[in-house]
């Protein structure tokens, strides 16, 4: 692409304050470095938790910054070292990827992988007018271009073919576009579970099965689960 290796300018929500309104700015987003990616992010959804930062009730909360962490957009450019995706994939940018090297990542338990956190050299990659903007969750998502790492392109990895069963564990924001995106992909059934009996009727989808409790399901019995959240029973 023409802007590959430049500094491109677009629109961002910025958070200049706590518990301030956003502001619709333009800001410079700078080519990525060595395993790094460039976004051009084309959906952006609102969760809880960037409504939680931007209160300033989040002690782990940077200003000003920009919010955002559950999107889909295509790559734009990546930085050396990058071999996982290349210009024109579609990802959704992951702030709880996997580097596929550490014993967690080996062992299964992606979700513990110990290299996400330090996986950038936490220098920013947004200005305005040069002053620095905050990361957030090594997303950043409400904007037209954001930069994060190659662990955290996460592209095409569940393959849902037509016909194939899917078992989604939580009916939150990310649980219902899991289930809109299985359903796109031509899932014959499409398994909802989460303890909140009222989520089974949010949404465009009509779930073959639903759950509100803890069960275990043998194997054989479905293609693909996926988890986007997790509760504890007593």
């Amino acid at each position: 692409m023409a802007t590959q290796g430049q500094v491109i300018t677009c629109k961002a929500a910025v958070a200049w304050e706590p518990n301030k309104p956003l502001v619709i700015e333009d800001v410079q987003v700078a080519p990525p470095q060595a395993g790094e990616v460039r976004v051009k992010i084309l959906f952006t959804a609102l969760c809880h938790t960037d409504a939680y930062t931007w209160s300033g009730k989040d002690p782990e909360g940077l200003f000003p910054c920009i919010l955002g962490h559950e999107a889909a957009g295509i790559v734009e450019s990546v930085g050396e070292g990058v071999t996982e995706v290349q210009p024109g994939d579609h990802v959704i940018p992951c702030y709880q990827a996997e580097c596929k090297e550490c014993k967690f990542c080996k062992s299964g338990k992606t979700n513990l992988c110990g290299k996400v956190r330090s996986a950038t050299d936490r220098k920013s990659r947004f200005s305005v007018n040069g002053k620095p903007i905050y990361h957030f969750m090594g997303t950043s998502t409400f904007s037209q271009y954001t930069v994060v790492h190659g662990l955290g392109a996460v592209w095409n990895t569940a393959k849902v073919e037509a016909g194939s069963i899917v078992a989604i564990f939580g009916l939150g924001t990310v649980g219902l576009a899991v289930a809109e995106g299985a359903k796109a992909a031509g899932a014959s059934r499409i398994i909802g579970i989460d303890i909140d009996p009222k989520k089974f009727d949010t949404g465009s989808i009509s779930f073959s099965f639903s759950m509100n409790i803890a069960f275990f399901l043998s194997s054989g019995q479905m293609d693909i689960a996926f988890i986007s959240s997790v509760a504890t029973f007593l």
